[in-house]
């Protein structure tokens, strides 16, 4: 089932919808609306020129591109970003540079990927205990290098 997501633009940015380079994708492509430079081992606010209305019970995540991590060494600090169907704000995506020189962007370069998910209905039980598992609360290392 298809579902449709609402998105509007910046003025002057519509060249800048985003896109799935191949039908088969997972995730929109989503480009920078301004040239700016990310410095090394510093976060900077790339923005998007897109407002997305999700639908309730769906979420967009934010993910870095591959090639940029591979090439680059570009990731983003909050990865995925989640945006909530309430959220009505310019999409930004907060970009980290672990390379050794600053990473210059120019308008209209892809930045990140953006997948739309769809959220189940969830109602947490608080409880008075957890059933026992064989990985129990062993975590953070504890299965081994």
């Amino acid at each position: 089932m298809k579902i449709q997501v609402k998105i509007t633009m910046m003025p002057g940015c519509s060249d800048l919808i985003p896109a799935k380079a191949h039908a088969d994708d997972a995730a929109f492509d989503l480009k920078s609306r301004a040239d700016m430079s990310v410095p090394v081992n510093k976060s900077t606010l790339i923005p998007t020129g897109v407002f997305i209305e999700l639908p309730v019970n769906y979420e967009a995540q934010v993910r870095p591109r591959s090639g940029l991590a591979l090439k680059h060494n570009i990731t983003l600090t909050n990865s995925p970003g989640t945006i909530d169907a309430g959220y009505r704000g310019e999409v930004g995506v907060i970009m980290f540079n672990h390379g050794p020189e600053a990473f210059e962007i120019k308008r209209g370069d892809r930045i990140a990927q953006m997948v739309i998910a769809e959220l189940p209905e969830v109602e947490l039980l608080t409880v008075d205990e957890l059933s026992d598992s064989l990985r129990g609360s062993g975590g953070f290392g504890s299965s081994g290098v």
